[in-house]
């Protein structure tokens, strides 16, 4: 463990990638093997599940610490994060241990089938036999919250350099479902079994936002679509069998179920990228239908008849067995139109239709349509252009449509985590209704760190009554609200959830009573909101 913490310690406290890397590659070289298979897996968002809340381990940490549970409650959010006061609080360690990685990872898995008072007295065993950082990470690794500010690209970098293989091959060798107690490290780093590629996906080829057009030189050069909103995925059909994965490498195979009728229709040996949307009457149905099945692991039949979904192709990456992404993107997409053609209307499948690109001011208009075609904007891919593996600049751009927008009045705020911990940066806003207010949304992202102080100290200042950790203010403050959609949501007061709401930019300029109505909200919704919005 003290090897993994010192790994830790080394990514935690640089930003420079280059000793990310080396850090990482040091390790995977001299750390043991199960050790090494572990890291990878916590590296790559394969945590244990939480064995204990958050809420229990803040009481046993206190009453371990010999300190008033209100007095652990107030110097929590000061730190930010609950493992590293826990660290700090805990009295020194009686007898350390330098066990492996994985021994406490097994000790984890083992309490958590243990009764309470079985599982408060190993916690506390270990934390007696742990340093400072080993002892902040098994407190993670306790709560399900382990995270490392390395991405999952530097981890697969840092392997290629440990070990001489291609970092290509590594990425795809890492994809699927795999778990450290179904693989040795042998078998998933140097010699992956062959069976396992039947459901493996591909690393997903990612595109930059387009912020200037004229970045893309000769129209000529490129190929659009349509940015369809939906759940990426790979459709893999291999070996008489077919899998579902997501963007994020999760199997959503039972969730679409009716997909597995592609069997039917398409050769094995076939994987296709693409969006899965909700469909009806030949055209996608709104984001919201979608969600209803998103996190489910069975689809009730009410479900599966009132969103029912499609895979909407974009792209064709193995054919007849045969690995083709190296192709230009115009002779796959040629490939994927000539599989889809010949298709049935009952196959749960589209193809995505392509947009001309005749000049920049037509794709202008056409992404400009994108909202009444429940689309989010255009895709615009070289036509020369290999699938690569995450995401890359230049040869993909996404082009969205601009956010719709609201000015709405910041009411309540909280403290963030982390190196926010001291500033106030999770805020609720609300809009004008009749002579009152309604709350409508959150919003965390947005404003620099020196507009986050300012806020914080106008919050301290004008606080009218506290919840908690939250504090109500004062309907001073206009902020102008971005979001990608808009739906009905009966678990609101004012009626409205939003999609990925920001904000956009603090209106010093605007007074409280210009600010929008609900009565614009729900215009909205009427607009692009329910069954017929992007």
């Amino acid at each position: 463990m003290k090897r993994f913490a010192e790994l830790f310690r080394a990514v935690d406290q640089t930003t420079r990638t280059t000793k990310k890397v080396a850090a990482m590659a040091e390790y995977f070289r001299e750390a043991p093997d199960a050790d090494r298979l572990w890291t990878i897996a916590l590296f790559s968002g394969r945590r244990p599940r939480r064995t204990i809340t958050a809420t229990v381990l803040r009481e046993w940490a206190a009453e371990r610490a010999g300190i008033p549970l209100w007095l652990f409650e107030e110097a929590y959010p000061i730190v930010g994060d609950l493992a590293e006061t826990i660290s700090l609080v805990l009295p020194p360690a009686e007898a350390e241990e330098d066990r492996p990685l994985s021994h406490w990872i097994g000790e984890i898995r083992r309490l958590s089938k243990q009764d309470e008072a079985a599982r408060k007295a190993g916690i506390l065993a270990a934390w007696d036999r742990l340093g400072p950082t080993e002892r902040l990470l098994f407190t993670k690794l306790l709560t399900g919250g382990f995270r490392v500010g390395v991405s999952q690209k530097l981890m697969t970098r840092a392997l290629s350099q440990a070990t001489g293989i291609d970092e290509a091959e590594l990425t795809h060798r890492l994809m699927g479902s795999w778990t450290p107690d179904d693989i040795t490290w042998h078998s998933l780093v140097h010699a992956p079994d062959p069976t396992a590629s039947l459901s493996r996906p591909y690393p997903f080829y990612l595109a930059y936002q387009l912020d200037d057009p004229e970045e893309l030189g000769d129209p000529g050069d490129w190929m659009a679509e349509r940015k369809w909103d939906g759940i990426r995925g790979q459709l893999i059909l291999r070996g008489g069998d077919h899998h579902l994965w997501s963007r994020g490498e999760e199997l959503m195979t039972d969730r679409f179920p009716e997909l597995a009728r592609m069997k039917d229709f398409l050769p094995m040996g076939t994987v296709i990228d693409g969006e899965v949307l909700g469909w009806g009457d030949e055209v996608p149905l709104s984001f919201n239908a979608l969600q209803k099945r998103i996190g489910r692991k069975t689809v009730p039949k009410k479900l599966l008849t009132e969103a029912p979904a499609i895979l909407m192709g974009y792209d064709l990456l193995e054919q007849d067995g045969e690995d083709i992404r190296a192709l230009p993107f115009a002779e796959r997409r040629a490939r994927l139109d000539a599989l889809g053609r010949g298709l049935p209307p009952e196959a749960p499948f589209r193809l995505s239709p392509l947009v001309p690109v005749e000049s920049l001011d037509q794709l202008a208009r056409e992404r400009a349509r994108s909202r009444e075609l429940m689309a989010e904007g255009l895709m615009l891919k070289r036509a020369d252009s290999p699938y690569l593996a995450g995401r890359k600049k230049g040869d993909w751009w996404k082009w969205k449509v601009d956010p719709l927008t609201i000015d709405a009045v910041m009411v309540y705020a909280q403290a963030g985590s982390g190196r926010r911990a001291n500033m106030f940066t999770d805020f609720t806003f609300a809009v004008k209704d009749g002579n009152g207010l309604v709350p409508f949304t959150k919003a965390y992202s947005g404003l620099t760190d020196a507009e986050f102080r300012q806020i914080t100290a106008w919050v301290r200042k004008n606080t009218l009554e506290r919840y908690g950790p939250v504090r109500h203010v004062k309907p001073e403050h206009v902020f102008e609200i971005g979001f990608e959609g808009i739906q009905p949501s009966p678990r609101h007061k004012s009626g409205v959830a939003l999609r990925f709401p920001r904000m956009l930019r603090w209106r010093h300029d605007k007074p409280l009573d210009e600010i929008n109505t609900l009565e614009d909200l729900r215009d909205m919704l009427a607009a692009y909101g329910g069954d017929s919005a992007a």
